[in-house]
């Protein structure tokens, strides 16, 4: 039987997106993809999919669905609650997990309430064509995805089928390092949250007091920013008076620092162009890009430099800690003794939520 899931509200800008569109950006196609490539790595893995499987992106506010017919799992990743209506039962869940629908089953992801992204993926993965090696959503281009456009009200979304045979749902265990799993951590003194960067390629285009204010200085994103990039407010930085505040246009990447003439630094992010004509102070290291992509307007941050060596040291440190984290994902079908499978199914024919994996 083909499975028939209902996208029944989308929130603000869900779009279905993978690991990106790698090999054209000489054509002037940007790279799209996610904008926090290890929670999506988180769904794919839990919903046992390959990591470059496409995913849905979702913004602040969590998306609904019904499930019309058939059988699908879903995974969810990022910093939200879900809860399942199945007959006149309800049942809140925290995120990090798989859940198993069945036909007539609705779902109402709550805000995301950690950062300002949500993922989830559905086994075996969404039924849709590649275009130039990705299923990547590039909206301003109108191409990939679901016919190049942010997720509609009440689309069906194609799935490829997937026998999910006896195997059961799956958990990442509660700790901090799923917790903060590049989100952004609270603070009681309200510290700045840092981002790491590699100075340059333009740096030479600021006098030396701009350099000093941008890597000592506060920075809070503003309301301008979206999946093309985000503009932040703090310190203006001078132009070096021996340059101009413009360039001959060069190549961009994810993560580069623009400064126009204006003094205000602009984060370039995933659907950022492909070049540019204002100088670039500095650039994200990958290791943080998705973090700093998380921040949700108001969010105060700072920069710090690193070298080209570090920044390496840094993201192979991290890709080892996100395997490590992968690799603790556990089978809901028995955990501590307990077949966690029948619980969960006799807790949802009576109504009752357990208090085994409520929200704390």
């Amino acid at each position: 039987m083909t499975s028939q899931l209902m996208l029944l509200s989308p929130g603000p800008l869900a779009s279905i997106q993978d690991l990106g569109r790698f090999g054209y950006r000489r054509f002037g196609v940007p790279q799209s993809g996610v904008l926090h490539p290890d929670l999506a790595r988180v769904a794919n893995t839990l919903a046992e999919n390959s990591e470059d499987i496409a995913v849905i992106e979702f913004f602040l506010t969590g998306p609904s669905f019904r499930l019309e017919k058939g059988i699908v799992r879903l995974a969810f990743a990022g910093d939200f609650t879900v809860e399942l209506t199945r007959g006149r039962a309800k049942r809140t869940l925290r995120s990090w997990r798989t859940l198993t629908l069945e036909a007539g089953d609705t779902l109402q992801l709550g805000p995301v309430m950690s950062g300002k992204v949500g993922y989830v993926a559905v086994a075996g993965g969404f039924d849709l064509p590649s275009v130039m090696g990705s299923c990547a959503t590039y909206m301003r281009g109108g191409f990939g995805g679901v016919s190049g456009s942010r997720l509609l009200p009440n689309t069906i979304l194609p799935i490829a089928q997937e026998d999910l045979g006896d195997r059961p749902d799956r958990l990442l265990p509660r700790s901090p390092r799923s917790e903060n799993l590049g989100l952004i951590p609270t603070s009681e003194d309200d510290l700045p949250t840092i981002i790491r960067v590699i100075l340059g390629p333009q740096e030479e285009y600021f006098t030396d007091v701009a350099l000093n204010d941008f890597l000592t200085g506060t920075y809070t994103v503003s309301r301008e920013s979206d999946r093309m990039g985000s503009r932040l407010e703090g310190p203006i930085l001078a132009h070096h008076p021996e340059k101009k505040p413009e360039i001959i246009s060069d190549g961009i990447v994810p993560g580069a620092i623009q400064v126009p003439g204006n003094g205000a630094p602009i984060v370039l992010l995933m659907d950022g162009p492909t070049v540019g004509g204002y100088p670039k102070i500095a650039t994200v290291i990958t290791a943080d890009l998705g973090k700093f992509a998380a921040m949700t307007p108001g969010n105060r941050l700072g920069f710090a430099a690193v070298t080209p060596y570090a920044a390496e040291t840094i993201l192979r440190a991290q890709r080892a800690e996100l395997e490590d984290l992968l690799a603790s994902i556990v089978s809901l079908e028995l955990r501590n003794g307990v077949n966690i499978q029948a619980m969960y199914k006799t807790c949802l024919v009576s109504g009752v939520v357990d208090a085994f994996e409520r929200p704390k």
